[in-house]
């Protein structure tokens, strides 16, 4: 890396079961309102624009364009977007950041999942021709992976209903969260997964804006230097995997420097109970590590949001004083397939 670059403001939505009323753009406009009024930036003063958003969610092909819409139309914007999750929006605007074409950027992210059924949309993911065929929805899915932990002894049912627990009682302290404090386990999903270690559905969208060098000091009174990131992805036949353990995660951890020194934060984007058990392993976090602090994607799961949201809660505790070096991390995809890592730090205080 050439240039130090800083996470200097991070917005978001209340996450809330449906949004009706709303279209992506209004659901847009009030966080990108809200994202440049913390930097005292205005839309002219925005170097480069990346977006994450998923048209199978919208029904209708190249719908960021009307996304855009929430941005403004003048003055003409240098924009790009990515067909996932926003934390690969972030990546690529890091790297745009880095070349040196840009001294700040936008990123942004959406997904109403209301309008459908999400369980049969995400099916799309798969493999098209042995796979998807067979229409294994993501929560068969994520139950595969929770009995295959179960089988190898690394975790069990009770413990799994404790991690949703502590996720949606730390949610409490986040006026943004779609669930929080006591949530009852409810009956099983698909076995052994219940209600309680499976996110909601909901809708939301978030966003960050991105500065390099004094230019994020000027902005934000305790930037969150981004000290690494990187992402990788695991095979897409899930017959070849070994659910229990995440490579992809791991790799990418080290890639991002994440094992250099130890991190007094982690937001995981673990979208099921089982999934932290993973992660947890995959990135030796300790017990002494803040896991979720925020609630994590057990209290709020916007699609295509939620690995942006982990970044800009763990830009955002560093912001405010509450960590010095934060992990952030994103996934994408069946069981863990996809998964980008973060290291976050604050200047000494």
């Amino acid at each position: 890396m050439t240039r130090d670059i800083a996470v200097v403001a991070f917005a978001q939505t209340d996450v809330l079961r449906t949004t009706d009323e709303l279209s992506e753009v209004e659901m847009l406009m009030p966080v990108l309102h809200s994202v440049l009024d913390r930097t005292g930036l205005k839309t002219a003063d925005i170097g480069f624009t990346c977006s994450g958003s998923s048209d199978y969610l919208a029904g209708r092909a190249f719908s960021f364009t009307l996304a855009l819409d929430g941005v403004g139309a003048w003055p003409p914007i240098s924009e790009s977007h990515v067909e996932t999750d926003g934390a690969w929006a972030l990546y690529e605007a890091w790297t745009k950041l880095l070349t040196g074409d840009a001294d700040t950027a936008l990123v942004y992210s959406y997904g109403k999942s209301s309008p459908g059924s999400l369980r049969d949309v995400l099916t799309r993911q798969l493999d098209p021709y042995y796979v998807a065929p067979l229409w294994p929805d993501s929560v068969a899915l994520a139950a595969l992976q929770a009995q295959a932990l179960i089988d190898a002894g690394a975790t069990d049912e009770s413990a799994l209903a404790a991690i949703g627990a502590r996720s949606r009682q730390d949610a409490t302290a986040n006026p943004h969260a779609q669930l929080s404090g006591p949530v009852r386990q409810g009956d099983y999903l698909v076995r052994p997964l219940r209600t309680g270690d499976c996110p909601p559905i909901g809708d939301g969208a978030a966003a960050v804006i991105l500065a390099a060098g004094q230019r994020a000091r000027e902005l934000c009174e305790r930037p969150a230097w981004i000290r690494g990131i990187d992402h990788r992805i695991e095979a897409h036949a899930l017959g070849v995997r070994d659910l229990t353990d995440s490579p992809s995660t791991r790799l990418a951890a080290e890639k991002a420097g994440a094992f250099e020194r130890p991190v007094d934060t982690a937001e995981l984007h673990a979208p099921f109970s089982a999934q932290e058990v993973v992660l947890r392993r995959a990135l030796e976090l300790g017990d002494d590590v803040s896991v979720n602090p925020s609630g994590g994607a057990l209290a709020a799961n916007p699609m295509m949001a939620a690995g942006l949201v982990r970044i800009g809660e763990a830009a955002a505790r560093i912001h405010r004083g509450a960590s010095d070096r934060a992990l952030a991390h994103a996934t994408s995809g069946p069981c863990l397939q996809q998964n980008l890592v973060a290291v976050l730090e604050g200047e000494p205080r």
